[in-house]
């Protein structure tokens, strides 16, 4: 397994255990037009997040999670829109240095999901037995027209 699938893993598995053990935690983040639903949300996303952490270390499991976790990445990104938007309104409100940090912080997350979403999509095209989609055989194998080393 690539080291850089870790970077999806480790948070996923982290924040979908929080997420299912202490909803009230991100309840807040859930945009206004789902708050009607924001438990249920913060569950199913918990329970999601625990899947794609799962799927990610199995190779025959990998693709299909891999495409799922960078869906699930976007799917949640309105919720992390949602939290830096609270956090400046905090910020402004109260003015001290504590908010001010936590609001740069959740800003400079946003960007930061970009390449995570990239590897969960690597992991998607990953195929597990080993074929390449774009060349229709095994990693490492050479084509018939391919040149031979010592030929």
């Amino acid at each position: 397994m690539r080291r850089e699938l870790w970077a999806v893993i480790g948070p996923f598995a982290v924040s979908g255990v929080l997420h299912l053990m202490r909803p009230g935690l991100f309840e807040s983040i859930i945009p206004a037009p789902l708050r009607r639903w924001k438990r249920e949300l913060v569950i199913l996303s918990g329970v999601a997040e625990c899947s794609c952490a799962a799927g990610l270390l199995h190779p025959r499991t990998r693709r299909v999670a891999g495409w799922t976790s960078a869906a699930l990445l976007v799917a949640v990104w309105p919720a992390n829109m949602q939290m830096s938007a609270d956090l400046a309104s905090w910020a402004w409100r109260h003015g001290d240095a504590g908010s001010w940090v936590r609001f740069a912080v959740s800003v400079a997350r946003l960007p930061l999901q970009v390449p995570v979403i990239r590897i969960a999509l690597r992991a998607g095209r990953t195929d597990p037995v080993g074929i390449t989609p774009e060349r229709g055989r095994r990693n490492g194998e050479r084509s018939a027209d391919s040149p031979r080393s010592g030929a």
